[in-house]
């Protein structure tokens, strides 16, 4: 197809409640929105960036500029997601400007012929039980009265962030409280070193699903070294980039689950495959989250229904993270999201909810 423009639009979404990491708090989403429109169809995608390079070295000003400088002008006469993806593999980096591209152009793709994200990337399943991600909170009573109506809108995960400092107490308190039946895990976005292995190990007394993204993400050698001193599961996060990282961190043992996040390996079409090479090495995967709109939402849905996905996700509903969502708010069921199953992304922004939240908007001929 040919692609007669682009729209690069930011859009402001404040949080519901402030998002605490090891690395830092998000109040609210500046989010870069890219739209890609053909003769046929229009296609939409989201940049996972943060505003600042705090979870990897990538942020929301720096991928807008690669899109415009850098990646626009490689993209093909006639193109499609595949032939866009191997036009942007020469420049270095930046998978999430690259991984927002691809999916607009996925998802005009993909309206454009009738068939939806889903049943395109393989999904086996028409809905995704959903975990929910809890960031690091002032005390411990804040935490426990979150994690309780967390589970009473029906999350069938718990994820705790955690960090030096907030770890071992918190876990501790989650489990006496809510007991062993909780599907538990814990998420430390590279905050300890492998000096803190005797104390990671104390985690093993909680009965977690894993310990996600313990030491630094270029480390798989630490991360087999701590893997072989742990009972507890080691998942690889911000390590991996590509299936080629995953396939290392297999080979060295540096983790028995990996969490799949489209933005970080630079689109949907890698995510499939390092789906595919755990799913051939018997490792355990899941969707992560970057606190998506509900575009990215959707696909992300979408995604973690394809059969290997055997953990749930942080594929949460819209109200986890923003009282009005762009989209139709994605509404938990059971325990459960639906995946789309209209053409492409099976959503769409809503217009007036969309210019209240735009910042700016460029738009690129092509």
């Amino acid at each position: 197809m040919k692609i007669t423009g682009v729209e690069l639009r930011r859009v402001a979404m404040p949080l519901v409640a402030p998002f605490r990491t090891s690395f830092g708090t998000e109040t609210a989403r500046d989010v870069l929105l890219v739209r890609v429109v053909t003769p046929d169809a229009e296609g939409w995608g989201e940049c996972v960036a943060m505003s600042e390079p705090l979870y990897s070295s990538e942020y929301v000003d720096g991928a807008a500029e690669v899109i415009r400088r850098f990646l626009l002008p490689r993209l093909p006469a006639s193109v499609d997601a595949q032939s866009a993806g191997r036009a942007m593999e020469p420049v270095k980096g930046h998978r999430m400007a690259k991984a927002a591209l691809e999916t607009a152009v996925l998802d005009a793709q993909l309206r454009a012929s009738g068939e939806s994200f889903g049943r395109y990337l393989g999904a086996s399943r028409d809905r995704v039980p959903c975990g929910v991600s809890v960031g690091i909170m002032d005390s411990i009573p804040r935490l426990l009265d979150a994690v309780e109506g967390y589970l009473s809108e029906g999350y069938v995960r718990i994820k705790l962030k955690i960090e030096p400092g907030w770890d071992i107490e918190p876990v501790r308190a989650v489990r006496e409280r809510f007991g062993d039946d909780v599907l538990l895990q814990v998420d430390a976005n590279a905050a300890y070193t492998l000096a803190d292995a005797r104390h990671l190990a104390r985690l093993d007394a909680f009965d977690l699903l894993l310990i996600e993204q313990p030491l630094a993400n270029d480390d798989f050698v630490q991360h087999a070294a701590l893997a072989r001193r742990l009972r507890t599961p080691v998942c690889l996060d911000e390590s991996i980039e590509s299936a080629e990282h995953a396939a290392a961190a297999i080979a060295l043992g540096s983790c028995s689950i990996i969490n799949i996040k489209p933005g970080r390996l630079g689109g949907y079409l890698e995510a499939r495959r390092v789906h595919d090479l755990c799913r051939a090495n018997g490792i355990a995967v899941w969707c992560g989250g970057m606190l998506e709109t509900g575009l990215g939402r959707a696909a992300n849905v979408a995604l973690a229904a394809l059969p290997g996905f055997t953990l749930p996700g942080d594929t949460s509903a819209s109200r986890r993270y923003f009282a009005t969502d762009l989209t139709e708010p994605f509404e938990l069921s059971d325990g459960h999201l639906a995946v789309p199953t209209g053409p492409g992304l099976g959503v769409d922004p809503i217009p007036s909810i969309l210019d209240e939240i735009t910042t700016s908007k460029e738009w690129i001929p092509l």
